[in-house]
This record gives C-alpha cells, structure tokens and sequence, in this order.
C-alpha cells in the first residue's frame, strides 16, 4: 500500500477531487469545531497536506503524520516562511508518539488501517484532557469508489452505528456524524461523513 501511495504522490493533488474533499472537510471541521491559534493538531494520513495546510492557517501548530515518504515530501515542499507543517513518517500505531495533541483530524484515511479499534485507542491515547477528533470518510459503499482497485483498502466505507461503538468504546464521548461532501461519479454517489468526539475525562 505504502508503494502506491509513493508512486501516485507526485500528481496527487490534480484533478478536483481531492481538492474538492479537503475543502469542503475543512469547512465542516471549522464549521462544529473552535480551532484555536494556541492548539496541537494531528493530522492523521496526512498526505500531501491538503487539509494540512488549511488547519495551519488557524492553530499554533500542525503535524502531518503519513506512512508514505514520497506524500511527505510533496507536503514539506508546501512550507514556506508564513505557513508549516510538520511531516513525521511514522506508524503511531504500532509506536506512539512521545508527545500530546489538542486534536486530531484526518480525511479519507480510515478505510485504509486494518484495525479500526486499534487507531480509534491510538487517537486516545495522543490527544490532551478534553482533546477532540474529527475524523473524515466514506459511507458504506460497494467497494467500487477507488478506481485504481482496492489494494490497501481495508473498509468500503463504514456504517455508522457499529463505528460510533469502536469510538465509544475507544474512550470516546459526544460522538456526532456530519455530511462534509458528496463524491460524484458517473455510476453513482458516495458521501462521506465527518465524526467529531471528545476525550472522556
């Protein structure tokens, strides 16, 4: 999976859709959440850094995590003097970080981490006392939304009552689902949710 994600890197961010999906994950993440210029954030499968560099714009500071290099440095060549994230190649779930979050965002991610369970007791674990997640994918689909084929595509899609119970279950509390975006294809439609939680104390 972390070869096709450094092969596709260097033209991932053409085209509308991708553009399309961090914008509009960005409005709705701005749109339910007080992003302020003293917070952390994480944001997780973080790619080039097109949601990346539009949380920057608004928090102290951003840290893009991502298993893919090639992504990474398309990110870091993004920073400039006024606006940077920070790239980190690094599995935080097999090795946490040794540091804390205000929040964690992430699009279009999920569906392709094995064990949600497990990313959901990660997140946990990195955020800050009241810290919060917004959390971005697919609906439940039919396998057929990734053109390119489904290789390290673990979920089509997510329903969203069993994943509110990882969450919860996770650590979770004040778990609520937004519509952020609709994908528009020529077959058919495929919406994508935006969950935001915060850490139980």
């Amino acid at each position: 999976m972390t070869e096709r994600f450094n092969q596709a890197a260097e033209g991932w961010d053409k085209g509308d859709m991708r553009q399309n999906i961090a914008h509009s994950v960005f409005q709705t993440i701005s749109n339910r959440i007080s992003l302020l210029n003293n917070m952390s954030i994480m944001d997780f499968g973080a790619g080039t850094g097109l949601l990346s560099f539009k949380i920057a714009q608004l928090v102290k500071e951003v840290v893009g995590v991502d298993l893919s290099e090639k992504m990474l440095e398309q990110l870091e060549g993004k920073n400039s003097d006024t606006l940077r994230v920070e790239a980190l190649c690094h599995d935080i779930c097999e090795i946490p970080l040794e540091r804390k979050f205000n929040g964690i965002v992430s699009s279009m991610a999920m569906h392709h981490v094995e064990d949600t369970a497990g990313l959901f007791k990660s997140f946990h674990d990195h955020l800050k006392r009241d810290g919060f997640i917004a959390i971005a994918d697919l609906e439940a689909e039919d396998g057929t939304f990734h053109s390119h084929g489904n290789d390290g595509v673990y979920h089509f899609g997510f329903e969203r009552e069993p994943l509110r119970e990882i969450i919860e279950q996770a650590g979770f509390e004040h778990v609520r689902f937004h519509h952020a975006y609709t994908v528009e294809k020529e077959t058919q439609n495929y919406p994508i949710f935006l969950i935001t939680a915060t850490k139980k104390l």
